[in-house]
């Protein structure tokens, strides 16, 4: 027989209509409800529906690594997007109709010289609009307390032994500031185009914990 749970309905919807998505039959936090509360408020008082509540969750979820990976192929490609990459980094991401907000984004680069590796000590702050959700080890503690302690052991466990002579610089996030790092592009990739560049960058070497794929 069916039965009533408290604070939604059968049909995935809460009391006011949006969309309501537990993730298990665990007891509610305080701060997830709290969120709940703040959501049903204001639907009730008109600032917000239900369906632009489900948009932008939508939205949220589709941001991908792929956003990053077309704008690190561009600067692969493109001197003059390269420069104004790393002169500011959001204005450029704009440029190519990604919108990271407010923050300060900082594109970070390679060289045969230098490796650049992002953390944030505090929580996991991450430029979500290019590189989508963060993944679990960058939210976990080890990493980051660790990596701003002993950046080249951590990347060694990620298989990235770096030469003695390459300088590690380890940046940290915060929720006004965000980084990218813009990789190295591989050797043998002449003969790609734009596309085909985009398709070798992941979402590790633009973390600074991996390197891009090679060209077949």
């Amino acid at each position: 027989m069916p039965h009533d749970h408290p604070g939604h309905s059968h049909d995935g919807l809460s009391p006011s209509g949006h969309p309501y998505r537990p993730d298990n039959d665990q007891p509610l936090t305080y701060w997830q409800t709290m969120e709940i509360a703040l959501r049903e408020l204001l639907i009730e008082r008109g600032e917000t529906t239900a369906e632009e509540i489900a948009r932008q969750i939508d939205a949220m979820d589709a941001r991908s690594p792929a956003n990053g990976a077309a704008v690190v192929a561009r600067a692969w490609t493109d001197p003059a997007f390269k420069q104004r990459l790393l002169d500011d980094a959001g204005a450029a991401s704009r440029e190519m109709g990604f919108d990271i907000g407010p923050m300060r984004l900082i594109a970070v680069e390679n060289t045969q010289q230098i490796h650049n590796v992002i953390v944030c000590t505090l929580c996991s702050c991450y430029p979500r609009n290019l590189l989508g959700l963060p993944p679990d080890w960058y939210k976990s503690r080890a990493y980051r307390s660790r990596t701003v302690k002993e950046p080249r052991k951590v990347l060694k466990e990620f298989g990235l032994d770096l030469p003695d002579e390459v300088t590690v610089r380890v940046h940290d996030s915060t929720a006004d500031m965000r980084y990218i790092v813009l990789p190295r592009r591989p050797d043998g990739a002449e003969h790609l185009d734009e596309d085909g560049l985009a398709r070798l960058v992941t979402r590790d070497s633009m973390i600074g914990t991996g390197l891009p794929r090679r060209p077949e």
